[in-house]
């Protein structure tokens, strides 16, 4: 009997690693992409305990777990320190150039309003997303964002409320619905302290959940690197995008865009479930292009929302300067 129990968890195992290769866009298909390491770490631990009491057919239950364990283990090596950066940390010629940007999924239901008031005066960002706001988070916010010189606002009671907000001097600020979704996206052409102009595109799409293929999230995903291609500005793609770090979507979403990612080399920095440590994913993004520096990349303390607040602190040379030398700031790891 016991033999028949370390079998059906292994076939169990196997069948969630095998699914996602499908590329099937079925919820309950993708949402085997975000827990990989659950399952490299429930393989390994099936296979070290299964080892002394699996009688039948040993070598192919060895060969299937360990399987399991390594692919899943390579697909989230680069989100672990001992891969290599992407993206090494810099300073800035001048301080004074450097940008601070942050994304927030606020939670329509939190109403710990002051909390994040208070942690967005703290850190004071040039260009601020936040999303799931509806009127209540608005009014709540409104001191905060009068600091900022433009706004752009989607308020809505249905989780996909959008508030955009900078202080830098934007060219052009608008709210785009891709791919005839009901949720938004923002793309903003901004310019920098020294005077580079850069794109900004801020994502909220869709999660797998039951009622919601994953076609639609893939699709705003992809438009938003079909976005960054078509440009030759440096450009920034931050928010929640309901999708992991290590899916096929965004790795095709890397490759099209030609992005890169500071979380490679660094940690997962994994920003939800923020309640829930065991069941704690990557999901809101940060991705930029290559002539882009990144000063700091870190998650936020919670405030009530069940993610947590990101930032990234990044700057942009003007043709012919020169970065300063590699920064000694530290990331908040796992």
């Amino acid at each position: 009997m016991l033999n028949w129990i370390f079998w059906l968890i292994g076939a169990i195992l196997l069948t969630v690693t095998l699914l996602p290769l499908t590329n099937s866009v079925t919820w309950w298909v993708r949402m085997w992409d975000f827990p990989r390491l659950h399952i490299a770490t429930s393989a390994l631990i099936v296979l070290l305990l299964g080892l002394p009491l699996v009688t039948s057919f040993k070598p192919l239950f060895v060969s299937v777990l360990g399987g399991v364990f390594i692919y899943q283990a390579a697909q989230i090596f680069p989100y672990t320190p001992l891969a290599d950066p992407e993206i090494e940390l810099q300073s800035a010629s001048q301080p004074s150039d450097e940008v601070l940007l942050m994304s927030v999924n606020v939670l329509m239901d939190n109403k710990r309003h002051d909390d994040l008031n208070a942690i967005i005066e703290r850190e004071d960002p040039d260009v601020l997303l936040l999303m799931e706001t509806d009127a209540a988070w608005n009014e709540a916010l409104e001191d905060t964002l009068a600091g900022y010189a433009t706004t752009k606002r989607h308020i809505a009671d249905d989780f996909y409320g959008l508030i955009f907000a900078t202080r830098l001097e934007a060219e052009q600020v608008e709210l785009l619905w891709p791919v005839a979704d009901d949720t938004p996206a923002v793309r903003a052409s901004l310019t920098s302290p020294n005077g580079v102009t850069f794109n900004f595109i801020g994502l909220h799409p869709r999660p797998p959940v039951p009622g919601n293929s994953t076609a639609v999230r893939d699709q705003q995903i992809k438009d938003a690197a079909l976005m960054t291609q078509s440009t030759e500005r440096p450009t920034i793609v931050m928010g929640d995008f309901n999708d992991v770090a290590w899916s096929w979507t965004t790795k095709r979403f890397k490759r099209y865009g030609n992005l890169l990612e500071p979380r490679v080399g660094r940690g997962m920095l994994s920003s939800f479930h923020a309640d829930r440590i065991l069941m704690r994913f990557p999901i809101d993004q940060v991705f930029m292009t290559e002539d882009v520096g990144l000063v700091s990349f870190r998650r936020l303390e919670k405030f009530g929302s069940d993610h947590f607040p990101l930032t990234a602190t990044i700057f942009l040379e003007n043709p012919g300067s020169t970065a300063g030398n590699e920064g000694t700031r530290h990331d908040d790891g796992e």
